[in-house]
């Protein structure tokens, strides 16, 4: 008897920000279904030594690009896609956040979480796109957060940026919706990431907390009183990539054990 195909065997998926975190977790969901991965990043080693280590799960292959700079992402699709074929599943995951109070949030600040968090993500989707539409199948799978669906106090940048990125989530849906590409986003609440670390680290600096209070401080937000783990995130954007998932469109589905409903 042959076993039944993965469901995604034989389609190319890339992952921006895929060396660590909710990347490199995406990256094993999307293998375990069957896909080819790209993982795309700036840090070459990092993202040459996450490749190695899923190499036994099936066809990974890492490549360089900074996704504020279209040039640097069309080369880096251009690379990708010559190995892999085109891209079928993007995962825009790639993103930064820095913490500042609204009045000292200076323009350098404000076009860097702009470039990084909003602008990559138009870069990638419109390199991606043409390969998705010519196949009349395609997975956009952005990966925002709570802060594209609510407000935080001292990332207001941050904030902007990832609520444009459920702005462009919805309006593409709509672009899209008849030619076979689905886009969506996941927004997830605190989770277990550099980023998480990051802001514990600037919380025990200006308040002179200690480490755990601080991670306690923020898993106060999520109504289970824990942080999310990256491989919650990341099987819900596995989700969405499915063929089974192709009436979810336009969709901006938090990941936060219940935070939004209390924000």
């Amino acid at each position: 008897m042959n076993a039944t195909p993965l469901p995604l065997a034989g389609r190319h998926a890339l992952v921006t920000g895929g060396a660590r975190g909710i990347g490199l977790a995406c990256a094993r969901a999307l293998l375990a279904r069957g896909a080819r991965v790209t993982l795309l990043g700036r840090d070459g080693a990092a993202l040459e030594a996450a490749a190695d280590g899923l190499a036994r799960m099936g066809q990974v292959q890492a490549v360089s690009a900074d996704i504020a700079d279209e040039a640097s992402v069309r080369a880096a699709f251009a690379q990708a896609e010559a190995e892999f074929g085109p891209v079928l599943v993007l995962v825009n995951n790639a993103g930064q956040a820095v913490s500042e109070r609204f009045d000292r949030t200076n323009a350098a600040l404000w076009n860097s979480m702009i470039a990084v968090n909003l602008t990559g993500t138009f870069h990638c989707i419109q390199a991606a796109l043409p390969g998705m539409l010519k196949e009349k199948w395609g997975r956009v799978i952005n990966v925002a957060s709570t802060a594209g669906l609510i407000g935080y106090g001292y990332v207001s940048a941050y904030c902007a940026a990832k609520h444009g990125v459920v702005g462009l989530t919805r309006s593409l849906a709509l672009e899209t919706a008849q030619k076979g590409v689905t886009v969506n986003a996941v927004c997830p609440g605190y989770t277990e990431t550099d980023i998480v670390r990051g802001a514990v680290s600037n919380i025990v600096d200006k308040t002179g907390m200690s480490p755990e209070a601080a991670r306690a401080k923020l898993a106060e937000r999520n109504p289970q009183g824990r942080l999310v783990q990256p491989e919650e995130v990341a099987e819900t954007v596995a989700w969405l990539a499915l063929p089974a998932s192709a009436s979810i469109n336009g969709q901006a589905i938090a990941v936060d054990g219940g935070e939004v409903m209390t924000g």
